[in-house]
């Protein structure tokens, strides 16, 4: 028998009828609270009007609506509200479609046939065509791509229109998981042989001014191809990277929704009578990544002495404030599907001893390690480099900790410092995260990680078609990261973001990215 809540959902999402809704809270003895029911489902209708204000952290002046530099989570959601995809992430990790209306797949799954929608204007004029899918997509294909996704579009062997409305895509060898691959946020549609920074495309909002790592501000699509929405008139996003900045900011009324409240205030916010907190499992993880290529760190036994070294649970504990669960040095979260159970790869522990141990076995004793930092990589970032120092004492491990600029972060630090804080959205499937991320050559590929069984693995189990079989080679890569990879995975952080009382969601929203899967600005209404 369905809950309460479970009845209260349908009759938000316009599943049953109100006289349903009724007589089924009757028959579970839930009468009371009918009325207040009622009055929820009425508020969680859409409504158009007003502007969204959004305050999001990992802004940066050097942000762009270049593909290749998307998406962290201010520049993000800005690229989604004025671009679309030929397929998106819906609820539940399920590919839907977006500039795509529907596509076939050969039983080999090597073949790939999307039908776009008719009629899709762009901003500036014309409407999407086939060529301007393959021009996209190829931009990521080039010899010379500095894109993230060319690791996951290199299996495309040819793109090519199929009359005036389909695109075909061959793949190297199968992937039923190819359809989910062009869900990557990169994979943005434009007019072929147009400029990518010029902010044109297919999405709920225009363009209207962009201040780089500072604001964008943008009005309603008249013409967009999902009849209804957006429900917003305008949308004003300001970059705002101070967690604390940002909860005043929402406290203050200067903007009605933020994406990571700093943890230590969430609980009074959620105690705020005007306010809202929406917490999420996801996908989202931070990491430490180590540069494999430079000493100390090409050595596994240092590795895992950096590893033994952190007390995970006390950063869940006391910086995120169980807002999150430990991790366990790969990144498969629990809401991915092949997932390693603890019974298939037992959690690492702090071990301060097995940390002194290692470090010894590796030669690195009296090495002074430089663990880069900024609110840039996440906000609790400068606070888990701190305990970390702390952890990492107790063996013996010195740490030199170094607070880098916000801006620029991710472009003069990252990849480049022998070691650092770091965060990943996520991604739906283990291909797409280990692609991203751990294969040789990817652009992404954080911590220079190479090793010959993960990148076969990687190949073999993107065309197992078995499921059991593919689940064995998921499950063994993410062994091979524990054992052997160069990033210390200390957490997965929930999704969290603060708002008014008056804006209302969708449900349910989406998890593979913040903000709704960054589509929140077209999706949620006031009330």
């Amino acid at each position: 028998m369905p809950s309460m809540q479970d009845l209260e959902r349908l009759l938000i999402d316009n599943k049953i009828t109100r006289r349903d809704f009724i007589e089924r809270m009757a028959a579970i003895g839930a009468v009371a609270a009918i009325p207040g029911a009622l009055r929820s489902a009425q508020a969680a209708t859409p409504k158009r009007g007003g502007r969204l204000r959004a305050g999001a952290s990992q802004a940066d002046t050097r942000d762009s609506f270049h593909p290749d530099l998307c998406c962290q989570e201010h520049i993000g959601m800005i690229i989604h509200m004025v671009r679309n995809k030929l397929v998106d992430m819906g609820p539940g990790l399920t590919p839907i479609g977006d500039l795509a209306e529907s596509w076939d797949v050969s039983p080999d799954a090597a073949t790939w046939t999307f039908k776009l929608r008719k009629g899709v204007e762009y901003h500036q004029g014309g409407t999407v065509t086939p060529q301007d899918v393959i021009w996209s997509i190829n931009h990521h294909r080039g010899e010379d791509s500095k894109s993230p996704a060319k690791p996951l579009l290199a299996q495309i062997t040819d793109v090519k229109a199929k009359g005036n409305d389909a695109v075909e895509f061959q793949l190297e060898a199968g992937n039923a998981d190819f359809v989910a691959v062009l869900t990557d946020p990169h994979a943005l549609i434009i007019p072929a042989e147009t400029a990518w920074e010029d902010g044109n495309g297919t999405g709920p909002f225009i363009l209207d001014s962009f201040e780089p790592g500072v604001r964008f501000f943008g009005k309603r699509n008249p013409n967009y191809f999902r009849e209804g929405q957006p429900y917003f008139d305008e949308v004003e996003l300001l970059g705002i990277n101070d967690p604390v900045t940002r909860v005043n900011a929402l406290r203050t009324g200067e903007v009605d929704v933020i994406d990571h409240p700093d943890p230590k205030t969430t609980r009074l916010l959620q105690q705020d009578p005007n306010l809202q907190v929406v917490q999420l499992k996801g996908l989202r993880h931070f990491t430490m990544p180590m540069l494999m290529d430079t000493p100390p760190y090409d050595n596994n036994d240092v590795r895992l002495a950096l590893k033994y070294a952190v007390d995970r649970r006390e950063l869940v504990d006391k910086v995120l404030r169980n807002l999150g669960e430990v991790g366990n040095d790969h990144p498969i979260g629990s809401a991915n599907r092949y997932h390693a159970t603890l019974e298939e790869i037992p959690q690492r522990e702090y071990d301060p001893d097995k940390a002194k141990f290692h470090l010894k076995k590796g030669g690195a004793e009296g090495y002074t390690f430089k663990l880069s930092t900024s609110e840039a990589a996440f906000g609790e970032a400068v606070d888990f480099a701190v305990l970390v120092k702390e952890h990492a004492a107790a063996a013996d491990i010195d740490i030199e900790i170094e607070r880098m600029p916000i801006d620029g972060y991710w472009d003069e630090v990252w990849i480049k410092h022998e070691w650092c804080m770091s965060f990943w959205s996520g991604r739906p499937t283990e291909d797409w995260m280990f692609s991203q991320a751990y294969s040789s050559g990817a652009a992404w590929n954080e911590s220079r990680f190479e090793h010959e069984r993960f990148n076969k693995l990687l190949k073999e189990a993107r065309i197992e078609l078995n499921d059991t079989l593919r689940r064995e080679m998921y499950v063994e890569m993410q062994r091979i990261l524990h054992h052997e990879g160069g990033s210390v995975v200390p957490a997965f952080n929930d999704q969290v973001m603060a708002a008014t009382k008056k804006l209302q969601f969708t449900h349910p929203l989406r998890v593979h990215r913040m903000w709704d899967g960054y589509n929140g600005p077209e999706r949620w209404w006031f009330a």
